[in-house]
């Protein structure tokens, strides 16, 4: 089964000095980026187009595509923002990414710079996470004095200055134009579009927002050939990913794999659900995408696949549950969160959460009718499409799919005024 993974951006975690220069180096690393420097800038760009790379974030827009979309000789500053705020619940591979191996980041923002003409990049972290801006920091002081940034990279002519800026924390920040906002000083709140960052982004200039794992595949992709890269995978989702699984598995972690892989193969690499137990339900993105079940232990992870299942791959964020987790209880700790952290500016997903928690709650307890399923649903209605960001869509993903698969069991709550499930026997929040 071994055989399945494909060790790229994984490949040297497990080194003590993987996060220096020196380790970096030892493996090849900066090698992409002197092929890169070799070609023009439009040819990075098809070399990415050529690789298929396909965003690693969630939404799995073509990466060379969007790089092309920055119009060139408009005589504004071109940007890279690079989104490593990895807020959405599950979510948990581009922290480590960073902490092992930051050089390859760096040479990806690097060569990105390059392809779209920028000379200033910025790598947005979440403020949480400390010890990875730390990180960060040190590897690019580290590119600076070995001379793959600041003036004349390698001799090329081409000048690039990296900033790591640590945001404040909160979930919209994740979202493409609320960290624009925040990275220029403001409170992080989504922007109208159009325009779209790619004409008017930071600093109301061109600018390309990709995040960790995406800019992370650009150095592999040149040092090995877009053929190298589109060889792996599926027809349409090429290439390999990062698979974070969490929950009730035996071994949770990081497997990078094909795109392709199901999650029936996953599960024999972590040694299966924890304690022997059944498979209930999982996420396959994050707690943003809708739920799927055991029924879909062999349905393909890549963008189609998962998309014809009724969820989506986001970002491989791999949540998995055992038949002792009570799905309302999930939904609506997850219902909490999106409450918590919306940032109020739009009246659908402000007061869409705060009832559909009161509603959940109120079903969660036993204290629910066949009304508040109908209620739940309506509201759920009213804040997708109507809400300000895409984030505000995400809000009632994982209570639709919960009634869609196990409607019976929410309904028993009802029944018998209060959760079926022995909450001792729960594993749902303990031991994590």
């Amino acid at each position: 089964m071994t055989a399945i993974l494909t060790p790229v951006l994984t490949a040297h975690w497990g080194e003590p000095d993987s996060f220096t220069l020196a380790g970096y180096e030892r493996t090849g690393g900066y090698q992409g980026l002197r092929r890169a420097l070799a070609m023009s800038p439009d040819d990075v760009i098809a070399t990415v187009k050529a690789s298929v790379l396909r965003g690693r974030g969630g939404a799995g827009f073509p990466t060379g595509v969007k790089w092309s979309f920055i119009p060139q000789g408009d005589g504004k500053p071109h940007y890279l923002t690079v989104n490593a705020d990895e807020s959405e619940p599950g979510t948990c591979k581009d922290v480590p990414l960073m902490m092992a191996t930051p050089h390859t980041l760096i040479e990806g923002a690097i060569i990105t710079c390059y392809a779209i003409r920028a000379r200033h990049a910025f790598i947005y972290v979440r403020g949480e996470v400390l010890h990875a801006v730390r990180r960060l920091q040190f590897a690019v002081a580290e590119a600076y004095e070995a001379g793959y940034l600041g003036r004349n990279i390698l001799g090329s002519g081409f000048d690039l200055d990296v900033v790591v800026h640590a945001g404040a924390g909160a979930y919209i920040c994740g979202e493409e134009s609320a960290l624009l906002t925040s990275l220029e000083g403001y409170r992080g709140l989504p922007r109208n579009r159009p325009p779209f960052p790619a004409v008017e982004g930071l600093y109301a200039c061109p600018t390309v927002i990709n995040n960790v794992e995406s800019i992370s595949s650009v150095p592999s992709i040149m040092a090995n050939g877009a053929e190298w890269f589109a060889g792996m995978g599926t027809e349409k989702s090429k290439g390999f990913g990062i698979f974070s699984l969490s929950g009730h598995v035996t071994k949770p972690g990081q497997y990078e794999a094909p795109l392709g892989i199901t999650l029936r193969e996953l599960l024999e690499l972590a040694g299966g659900i924890r304690g022997g137990r059944r498979l209930k339900f999982w996420t396959p993105g994050g707690s943003s995408t809708p739920l799927l079940t055991d029924a879909h232990l062999d349905v393909p992870l890549d963008f189609e696949s998962i998309g014809a299942a009724g969820s989506m791959l986001g970002t491989r964020a791999l949540q998995i549950f055992d038949e002792t987790t009570c799905v309302v209880r999930a939904a609506l700790r997850w219902t909490e969160f999106y409450q918590h952290e919306s940032c109020g500016k739009c009246t659908p997903c402000r007061e869409g959460t705060y009832w559909l928690v009161r509603t959940i709650e109120r079903i969660e307890q036993g204290k629910g009718t066949e009304e508040d399923l109908a209620t739940v649903l309506d509201v759920g209605d009213n804040i997708i499409g109507r809400a300000f960001c895409a984030l505000g869509d995400a809000v009632p993903v994982p209570i639709s799919s919960a009634i869609k698969y196990f409607r019976d069991e929410i309904v028993q709550h009802q029944k018998e005024g209060g959760c079926p499930f022995d909450p001792a026997a729960s594993t749902l929040w303990a031991d994590r």
